[in-house]
């Protein structure tokens, strides 16, 4: 069994919090944070199984100790893991849950729930879903305008996502919009760039949808070479995230028949998952 196979205890043990002595006595709150960093590290070494032994972990300790609030982080990182996995069943499971446990805390309307809409929406999405997944990103969008700042890169995700629904629907000129949008805020966000290079290749593949192959090439062209400067950026932080976009990347890029380049971002991302 390796290192990072096992559940130590200073993963899961908190101290007293001394902001929560006034709390329901009842209630034993997870530390989210810790959580949350011990997952990006099973991430970061695409290590699948041990994320969801983490999951599952503390999912476990959130019900047991009668944190809503811990158990709603926790469905929220799920509905990610499930849709990356394919494993639609679960992940439709955690939809229902994750929705009731909002219901719960009263908190439908807030920045937090509004994160829980858009991987909700992805969900659907991934299921080929677009027009279940449309609601949930507009109620989200409908959130973070109200409460955010219109550069926050929270938008940046959310344009991405809500712009591949309506391409699924073929509503192309609102996908572009939504596009473009995602692109400015994400190029002026720090190792914002991966992302962009993302968005990118979403925006070759409406093109070739809406105009066919053919008489898209040259936009397409165009957003692969877009693409690739992103990618190739210097100030690009190579860890686990940016793996992960490579991996993403690799399959749109051998498509459009750039093998070689395609061959260099696998090889980039196995150097990052295997720490050379």
């Amino acid at each position: 069994m390796k290192d990072h196979d096992i559940i130590k205890p200073e993963d899961y043990a908190e101290p007293e919090c001394p902001l929560c002595m006034d709390a329901d006595k009842t209630v034993k709150p997870i530390d989210v944070k810790r959580f949350t960093a011990k997952l990006d590290s099973y991430f970061d070494k695409n290590d699948y199984e041990g994320a969801r032994r983490h999951l599952e972990y503390w999912y476990a300790e959130a019900v047991a100790g009668s944190d809503l609030r811990g158990r709603f982080s926790v469905l929220n990182e799920m509905l990610g893991y499930y849709r990356k996995v394919g494993d639609k069943e679960k992940a439709f499971r955690t939809v229902d849950e994750v929705l009731r446990v909002i219901s719960e805390l009263g908190t439908e309307e807030s920045v937090g729930s509004a994160t829980a809409y858009i991987n909700v929406g992805t969900v659907y999405k991934s299921f080929g879903m677009a027009e279940k997944a449309l609601p949930f990103f507009t109620h989200a969008l409908s959130i973070y305008r109200a409460d955010l700042k219109p550069d926050d890169v929270r938008f940046g995700g959310l344009y991405n996502n809500m712009a591949l629904v309506l391409a699924d629907l073929k509503r192309y000129d609102e996908a572009f919009e939504c596009y473009n949008k995602a692109l400015g805020i994400m190029l002026n966000t720090g190792n914002g760039k991966p992302e962009a290079a993302v968005t990118c290749l979403n925006m070759a593949n409406a093109a070739e949808a809406k105009l066919g192959l053919e008489e898209a090439e040259e936009t397409i062209t165009e957003y692969l070479d877009l693409a690739e400067t992103y990618l190739d950026d210097p100030e690009n932080e190579r860890n686990g995230n940016y793996a992960f976009v490579c991996e993403k990347c690799a399959p749109v890029f051998s498509y459009y028949g750039r093998f070689f380049y395609a061959e260099q971002l696998k090889k980039r991302m196995s150097a990052i998952y295997e720490g050379t």
